[in-house]
């Protein structure tokens, strides 16, 4: 599977008509803004891009994210959120026929949407129930998990929104859904049906309730967003404003590659430059230039006013090209390559 950067010579807000939007780590961090997230957004949606904000997250309602990103100088209505609460009501059904029992593990997103998807919410594992449904909430406990196991032991299809290990905060990185569905796992021995990205259904479902033509998955992280965005086939962009650095980038397997890659949301109004191939195995993105030698990265950065987004494009050329074709990677010749506004590894 080969998997290589795009480019673009229009801005991707005027080549796509669709932008699905990952939350945390994109257009927020926690309760905190990200810079330049509102102008990104708000910009592009004056260039005629259509903004759904696709998030893992099954703990809230939509009018909550809704009203979050409007606190925020991100306007939102609630019919612009697509949760994984939302695709793991719609992933129930593929299990368990409406009508039946459904112990919910989670937030008050998800109890809503198993609730109008036509299921009998139960609180315990004694009632029975057909099915578990897990998300995220910041207050879930042990008791909590445990009625989990035992209905899951019992025989009820177990069915999560997402596997998530980790959930950016404005503090840092906390344990996220999937390390409490990896409890429930490690007590049960079963493995469950998960809903969130990297599965694409979300993304498909956004797709398909704006009738878009020409979508864009924009999100933080490769083995979720990203991976996801390759699986549905859609084109990738990757800012650098999350969990994922410009490295992580650049020694990704072939399922988890962008297509695009932005320094933060502002690379939504922005042309993406083209890497080519030239003499002796450089790659070069306008002034910056990189190649692999034996196993080893090689980097030529441009001029102090160039934009460092180039040389990490360059790089993921040089090297995404050497191990498709059967080379080596050290990876201890890939440094965290500083770009201004993205976190610091």
């Amino acid at each position: 599977m080969s998997a290589v950067l795009l480019g673009s010579d229009l801005p991707l807000a005027e080549a796509f008509d669709l932008a699905l939007v990952d939350l945390d780590g994109v257009a927020y961090k926690g309760h905190e803004p990200i810079v330049h997230a509102a102008h990104g957004l708000t910009s592009a949606r004056e260039r005629g891009l259509r903004l759904v904000f696709v998030t893992n997250n099954a703990s809230r309602e939509p009018v909550s994210v809704s009203d979050q990103l409007t606190s925020l100088d991100i306007p939102a209505e609630p019919s612009d959120v697509m949760t994984a609460a939302q695709a793991c009501a719609r992933l129930l059904g593929d299990h368990v026929a409406p009508g039946s029992k459904v112990l919910v593990v989670g937030g008050a997103g998800l109890l809503t949407a198993v609730t109008e998807a036509g299921y009998v919410v139960v609180t315990s594992a004694d009632d029975q129930p057909d099915a578990v449904a897990q998300g995220f909430y910041p207050s879930l406990g042990w008791k909590d998990l445990a009625e989990a196991a035992y209905a899951v032991s019992a025989g009820a299809v177990h069915v999560v929104s997402n596997r998530d290990l980790s959930l950016p905060t404005a503090r840092g990185f906390a344990p996220g859904n999937g390390a409490l569905v990896g409890a429930v796992v490690a007590a049960t021995g079963v493995e469950p049906f998960s809903a969130g990205k990297p599965s694409p259904a979300m993304y498909a479902m956004a797709i398909e309730r704006a009738g878009a033509q020409r979508p864009l998955v924009v999100g933080d992280r490769l083995d979720t967003d990203l991976a996801g965005a390759r699986s549905g086939g859609y084109p990738g962009l990757h800012v650098l404003t999350g969990v994922n650095s410009a490295r992580d980038d650049i020694l990704a397997h072939a399922g988890e590659r962008p297509d695009f890659i932005g320094a933060d949301l502002r690379s939504l109004l922005e042309p993406h430059p083209l890497p080519v191939q030239g003499d002796e195995g450089w790659w070069t993105c306008r002034e910056a230039s990189a190649r692999v030698a034996g196993d080893q990265l090689e980097l030529r950065a441009g001029s102090a006013g160039s934009d460092p987004v180039d040389l990490v494009r360059a790089a993921c050329s040089a090297a995404w090209a050497h191990v498709d074709a059967g080379g080596s990677l050290d990876p201890a010749s890939v440094p965290e390559l500083v770009v201004p506004g993205a976190p610091e590894a």
